[in-house]
């Protein structure tokens, strides 16, 4: 079996000493390094692989011309044509890793490309930068691996021992990925939240016994974020979106949204979808931090951080509609399964103002049922009405039945 192939990014025309190092220490640590550059102007270093006016010329413009570009915009173009280049040459089963070394600039372009490649795929950022709350945008909802180098990016005894270190794991990643013999079984993707736990287990262990993977997506931005994102890249053979309450937080502006893309990937992937409206019926805020439009709603204080603001008629009707929409365009196979004993945990507990006095049960069915008649009016695929919680085993065992027949 040959040597693993480590892609390495970097910017010769700062970092070049640095560089040579580095790809010798992954030769070392008994990977093959391919260099590519993302510096954003012209030097006299030339012992990259693919050299940085390649680079410029994949994303259509002279390297000598990112002069007259800011460097936010220079730094884009570099992304837009190392991204080309390296998925290119990932696409043709060449690539078995990826690192990256530099500072703030070179660790954006570099994690961005990385970005770009599947989960599971090895990929590691050497950089000062690690220690710093910025880590959040330059992992995103990738898997990247981040090594401090304490130091900024030059070579002495911290940096070269940190430089080492990322070189023999990403070495070792990548040996492991090549040497995986067969792909695992299908994966599958549950959305999930404590409130609806119960069946997430439940859906989790029946999904096992019959011999698939799968995944949970905490609903609290990211996860829905990255539910998406494997989505769109193929990565999910099936998804039961089981716990939707992103949507609720996204029309409300709560703190859990996870943005315009939620429950839009998977359908245009022609991913099999099972979709619930669980936990639709709070927005999450952090306590101590309700807008004061909503100081006049009911509330459960959910935990010592988290209040959870119970759906409005009008909240419900925006939803049901932009559930209805999203779903009308999927190009799979899709069914929604309502919970009509509720959509989440909160069903026998009681509600109170925001000073703590009570205002009255959570349970609202009349007020819930908005939901499901907007939606009916926009999705006029199969949507059936369950006289069961949505924490129910028979519910759980009805998402499954639901999903698995479009899998085989």
């Amino acid at each position: 079996m040959r040597k693993p192939a480590v892609c390495l990014l970097a910017t010769l025309d700062s970092k070049h000493e640095a560089i040579r190092f580095m790809q010798q220490a992954l030769r070392e640590a008994g990977a093959e390094p391919w260099l590519v550059d993302l510096s954003l102007r012209p030097h006299a270093q030339d012992f990259a692989d693919v050299g940085g006016a390649d680079v410029a010329k994949a994303s259509g413009i002279g390297w000598d011309d990112l002069r007259a570009l800011s460097r936010a915009e220079a730094a884009e173009r570099m992304i837009g044509g190392g991204a080309a280049i390296v998925g290119a040459k990932f696409a043709r089963g060449e690539i078995d890793g990826l690192i990256g070394l530099g500072g703030a600039n070179g660790s954006t372009m570099a994690c961005a490309i990385m970005r770009q490649l599947p989960l599971g795929v090895p990929k590691a950022m050497v950089t000062p930068v690690a220690a710093t709350a910025a880590v959040q945008w330059y992992v995103g909802e990738s898997d990247i691996a981040m090594f401090p180098t304490v130091g900024d990016i030059s070579l002495n005894r911290v940096t070269r021992a940190a430089m080492c270190n990322a070189a023999h794991a990403i070495a070792g990643m990548a040996s492991a990925r090549r040497a995986q013999a067969e792909r695992g079984p299908p994966l599958i993707g549950v959305s999930s939240f404590g409130n609806t736990q119960p069946a997430v287990d439940c859906i989790t262990a029946l999904l096992e016994a019959d011999g698939y993977e799968v995944i949970h997506f905490h609903a609290s931005g990211p996860g829905g974020r990255a539910l998406e994102s494997l989505a769109a890249r193929g990565e999910l053979a099936g998804v039961i979106d089981l716990t939707t309450s992103e949507l609720t937080d996204l029309v409300t502006g709560g703190v859990y949204s996870a943005g315009e893309g939620r429950l839009t990937a998977a359908g245009a992937a022609g991913i099999p979808q099972v979709v619930v409206p669980g936990c639709l019926d709070f927005t999450n805020w952090w306590f101590g931090a309700v807008p004061e439009r909503y100081r006049g709603r009911a509330f459960v204080q959910y935990n010592v951080e988290i209040l959870l603001m119970r759906t409005s008629a009008e909240e419900f009707a925006a939803l049901g509609k932009l559930m209805g929409e999203r779903l009308a365009t999927a190009k799979g196979p899709v069914t929604v399964l309502i919970p009509q004993n509720g959509m989440s945990a909160l069903m026998a507990r009681r509600m109170t103002d925001i000073d703590g006095n009570d205002a009255g049960p959570w349970a609202q069915p009349d007020t819930d049922r908005i939901f499901v008649e907007m939606l009916r009016r926009h999705f006029t695929g199969e949507i059936r009405e369950l006289p069961l919680h949505i924490n129910d085993e028979a519910f759980a065992r009805a998402c499954v039945a639901a999903l698995t027949p479009a899998l085989r």
